[in-house]
């Protein structure tokens, strides 16, 4: 027979948060929020909307990243390399940072009962995704003229002119 897990308040998870070795501290950018961080990588939780969630009792405010000068660092995927952002750097990852963010995520979901995916537990993903070859594509291009179409050109489809002026 399964058994209910019990489910902690947020100042509960804060709690075990600190005897698994994970800082935790005051955020003073969100309401409610608090700064988790271990091996280089923070996050920021506040309590879940409802209690009646299967997550737990907290959710992400700003999801994991690796800590530059006191932010937590969103992870930018450019299709060749990831990079670290925050407001004022944009640094390239490196391989033990991105283990850093795989590990603590993994270890914050498994203390916080949240929802761990297969496809997430595989490595890291990354928060934004901005491939080169892909820039200038939001722009709405016209759409090609068709021969049928009677709002284009009509001299065009005059049988009377040949394919070539003058013939």
């Amino acid at each position: 027979m399964k058994r209910k897990t019990p489910h902690l308040t947020f100042d509960q998870t804060l709690d075990q948060l600190r005897t698994h070795g994970f800082q935790v501290t005051p955020y003073a950018g969100i309401t409610g929020g608090s700064l988790v961080s271990k091996y280089g990588v923070g996050a920021v939780l506040v309590a879940a909307p409802s209690k009646d969630t299967l997550d737990g009792s907290a959710a992400f405010a700003v999801h994991p990243g690796v800590m530059v000068k006191g932010e937590v660092g969103r992870l930018l995927d450019r299709g060749y390399q990831k990079f670290i952002k925050s407001s004022q750097y944009e640094i390239p990852a490196t391989a033990q940072q991105l283990q850093a963010i795989h590990t603590f995520s993994e270890e914050l979901k498994q203390l916080t009962g949240a929802t761990s995916l297969y496809n997430q537990s595989l490595g890291t993903t990354s928060d934004v995704y901005l491939y080169d070859r892909l820039v200038g594509r939001e722009a709405a291009q016209p759409d090609p003229a068709q021969p049928w179409d009677e709002s284009g050109d009509e001299s065009s489809l005059d049988p009377s002119r040949g394919l070539i002026e003058g013939h």
